[in-house]
């Protein structure tokens, strides 16, 4: 399943457009590789969002067969490997 497919399937992007966006943009990595949104994902993939000021990585569990999937499957996907919180410049600044 291509990586802007997997992203929305799984519920961690809202529109696959905005998945391709985000991929264009270098926002997203697999197994720490900047990706493109064409790029087909695996069983075992890290894949990594960086979003204004967070970064979430998480760990492919299962790729679902149609790009049809349920809120309560999407959820079974993947695995939340870690989620925090980036620090802004502003925050760099201040001592």
């Amino acid at each position: 399943m291509r990586l802007d497919q997997f992203l929305r399937a799984s519920r961690l992007v809202a529109r696959r457009t905005v998945a391709q966006e985000m991929c264009e943009a270098g926002a997203v990595a697999v197994n720490d590789v900047p990706a493109r949104s064409s790029r087909t994902v695996r069983v075992g993939d890290r894949v990594s969002l960086r979003r204004r000021d967070r970064l979430t990585s998480v760990r492919v569990l299962a790729v679902p067969v149609t790009r049809n999937v349920s809120k309560a499957e999407a959820s079974t996907l993947y695995e939340l490997t870690s989620d925090e919180r980036l620090r802004d410049e502003d925050d760099a600044a201040t001592p």
